[in-house]
């Protein structure tokens, strides 16, 4: 259940602090007063888009937060849980809070940790449910009124069995496709083993390449290598003096006689012996390195062919040379699924066989539970629709089966909405008959009911009662009413009959201060709550007589 709610700087709402208490709330007041903006910022804070229109003109940001009771929320409770949101000091309560910035963006936390907009619209589908005066028009719509349907039956873990299928058919099929599409097997069979043979001829190894390509650049340059080599083996070791060997043994020679003067060249003459010893082992090892370096041009000549041959099959493949050992492989794996693809074929075309029997099943078992859940449906939303000023008026909802092969991930069904008004007419669907009035009054219908099926524990209605009045205005109070006797009941009204019957009435005001457009909200009681009633009922002047109206309408809702 909703306890509180924060709005700070949102569209006109400067600061706004709202305490919710169980069973039926209206909120009254003005058209323009702001009364739907707070269902805007509930829809805010539980996912819906945001933008910088968001925010109050002149201010950094807006933000709304939110104080949940969970106690009636066990699906919610679970999610928060499930997902590491429950705050574990107060599993009981759930705390959301959203900002938008001016520039647009803002951030989201669920009990103090960061939260996405989906998480924000899961854990607000379990909190809240929100009816707005628009929902009629979503009523025209076939893919609506069967969604509605099967959320009402409890039908959708069959519908996601169902569409599960219906993808494995789909991939199934496609792999079917593309085995039974391809150019002619043995063609193709007959290409693939020539490729392979011209591949297995070449042999080349993983990492083969880079070490063959490290011997060539070095044959490649032998005269370099030899030539410089022997320089600077003679610039470290010569024979005719004045190598680096000899300049440092000089050295070492005057430092060691200079050590005898003074201690301190002892070291330094040290030094200088431990690089002459390092040179003349470089030097050495230098002198074997080019000793043993075999040049032959007969295997440079052989690098040169090896590499002329991996790259033209490189190019011939349009690869890179170093992927041509895994695109061996990639052959032989294709060549042996086309070794297979008959074996693999038959074993497709029955798992799509099983999977067609399978989904037939599904469909007649879904097509079955709808027309049942249909059934019940049709008379809840009839009796009510009687109600509100319609007593002649007949509602079914038709579940067709469509005699095609084709498997949908909704089942095998086609859903309509039909109504019929008056006595003697065919029903006839709700897009083709039903009025603008009529419209908004099976909308409210079906809403009452599907709020009755469903376990969120608050229902928000933003104004649906739009297009009735008079004594149906007041049925449609009574059955918010019943509604909130159940659960928490927040709703948006035009209507004095509407409003009597609520458990408590929130009065939205707008004020203009110092050039600022804000609104408020007060909870009326006793007299403030009649003149309210009073206001709606009557029109420029409120007389003594529409006063006594609206208390008797207080008095007859049980107040």
């Amino acid at each position: 259940m909703l306890q509180d709610l924060h709005i700070r700087q949102f569209a006109i709402v400067e600061k706004l602090d709202i305490e919710f208490e169980p069973g039926m709330t209206v909120l009254t007041g003005e058209t323009g007063a702001g009364k739907s903006i707070l269902i805007d910022a509930l829809g805010l804070l539980l996912g819906d888009r945001a933008d910088s229109s968001s925010v109050r003109e002149g201010a950094k940001r807006a933000e709304i937060s939110a104080v949940f009771d969970l106690d009636d929320a066990p699906q919610a409770q679970t999610w928060l849980s499930d997902n590491d949101f429950l705050d574990e000091d107060d599993p009981g309560t759930c705390l959301i809070r959203r900002t938008v910035g001016a520039d647009g963006r803002g951030k989201a936390l669920i009990n103090g940790s960061p939260a996405t907009v989906k998480d924000l619209k899961v854990l607000g589908e379990k909190l809240l449910d929100i009816h707005g005066q628009h929902a009629h028009q979503s009523l025209l719509k076939g893919t609506e009124q069967r969604d509605l349907l099967d959320d009402y039956g409890g039908h959708l873990a069959l519908r996601k069995d169902i569409a599960e299928l219906c993808l494995q058919y789909r991939q199934s099929q496609e792999r079917l496709q593309t085995l039974s599409g391809a150019e002619d097997h043995s063609q193709r069979m007959d290409y693939l083993r020539y490729q392979i043979t011209e591949l297995e001829a070449l042999d080349l190894k993983e990492g083969e390449l880079e070490g063959i390509e490290a011997e060539h650049k070095r044959l490649a340059n032998a005269g370099r290598l030899i030539e410089d080599g022997q320089r600077a083996l003679g610039l470290l070791y010569g024979e005719d003096g004045g190598s680096s060997y000899d300049l440092i043994g000089q050295a070492n020679h005057l430092l060691q006689n200079l050590s005898d003067l003074d201690s301190n060249f002892s070291q330094l003459a040290e030094s200088v012996d431990s690089a002459r010893i390092q040179i003349q082992e470089t030097a050495n090892s230098l002198r074997h390195h080019l000793d043993d370096m075999d040049l032959d041009p007969a295997r440079l000549d052989w690098l040169d062919k090896r590499l002329s041959a991996i790259h033209d099959l490189a190019r011939k493949h349009h690869i890179e040379p170093e992927a041509l050992p895994a695109h061996l492989e990639s052959l032989k794996e294709e060549l042996n699924t086309l070794d297979n693809a008959g074996e693999e074929i038959a074993l497709l075309e029955k798992q799509l066989d099983d999977l067609r029997t399978r989904y037939q099943q599904l469909a007649a078992d879904l097509h079955k539970a709808r027309s049942k859940t249909a059934k019940q449906l049709s008379e809840g939303i009839q009796a009510i629709v009687r109600e509100l000023g319609m007593p002649q008026a007949t509602f079914e909802i038709a579940v067709q089966a469509r005699n095609d092969d084709e498997l949908r991930s909704t089942g095998n069904d086609d859903v309509d909405f039909l109504i019929c008004a008056n006595p003697g007419q065919a029903a006839r669907p709700l897009s083709k008959v039903a009025s603008g009035g009529e419209l908004s009054r099976i909308s409210l219908a079906i809403q009452v009911i599907a709020a009755n099926s469903t376990q969120v524990p608050s229902l928000i209605f933003d104004e649906v009662d739009s297009g009735i009045g008079g004594g149906v205005a007041e049925i449609v109070g009574r059955q918010l009413r019943t509604l909130g006797n159940d659960r928490q009941t927040l709703c948006v009204t035009h209507l004095p009959q509407v409003a009597a019957q609520a458990h408590r009435q929130l009065f939205v005001s707008k004020q203009v201060v110092n050039g600022s457009t804000a609104t408020t909200i007060t909870e009326l009681v006793e007299n403030d709550r009649i003149e309210e009633l009073a206001r709606m009922l009557g029109g420029v002047e409120i007389t003594e007589q529409t006063r006594a109206h609206a208390e008797e309408m207080l008095q007859k809702a049980g107040h």
